[in-house]
């Protein structure tokens, strides 16, 4: 009897905390309604560049702005696109890192503010790519500085790619030594 009457109040409480909890309150609805996302698309939208080693393709190039309603403000900016690395040497291509830098008109990098993440790309998508093969196309999806965006001062986009072409090489050599007898 106890336990009875011990879990129905229990169990309505409970109820009233899963009902309560998943209402959106009106100032949460009000946030999300104060921001909106633009998205702006990059001339040209496909570029493809070739390496000693490999050719990147970008496509779809655009920028995404979240920007409040209410000032006009942008408070968040990204690079999105997808990307696609063609392996063009003899060797398997083990990537490592890739990063990007956005240049302005004169060719200088426009800096990320204290705070700011930089751009870099996992390499998961790119692992051991074999030699005349394409790597899977991945999304881009990357932070852009917010002065670069403010003043429309990207000109050029940098890939930095690291990588380690493979198979590894490996020598061996043989030194001639002696024992010397002992006296």
């Amino acid at each position: 009897m106890l336990k009875k009457n011990f879990l129905i109040p229990a169990a309505g409480l409970l109820f009233i905390f899963i009902v309560n909890g998943c209402e959106k309150k009106p100032e949460e609805a009000a946030e999300v309604l104060e921001t909106e996302n633009v998205t702006v698309a990059l001339t040209p939208s496909i570029q493809e560049m070739k390496g000693e080693m490999f050719t990147l393709k970008l496509s779809d190039l655009k920028i995404r702005k979240t920007v409040q309603k209410a000032t006009k403000e942008i408070t968040a900016a990204s690079l999105e696109g997808s990307i696609k690395i063609t392996n063009n040497s003899t060797n398997i291509l083990d990537i490592k890192e890739m990063t990007i830098q956005y240049l302005d008109a004169s060719g200088n990098p426009i800096p990320f503010k204290d705070g700011e993440k930089k751009a870099t790309i996992s390499a998961v998508y790119w692992s051991d790519i074999q030699p005349g093969k394409d790597s899977s196309e991945a999304s881009l999806d990357v932070k852009v500085p917010m002065d670069a965006v403010k003043k429309k001062s990207i000109n050029k986009i940098r890939s930095h790619v690291v990588y380690i072409p493979t198979p590894l090489k490996s020598e061996s050599m043989d030194v001639p030594i002696t024992i010397e007898k002992q006296r």
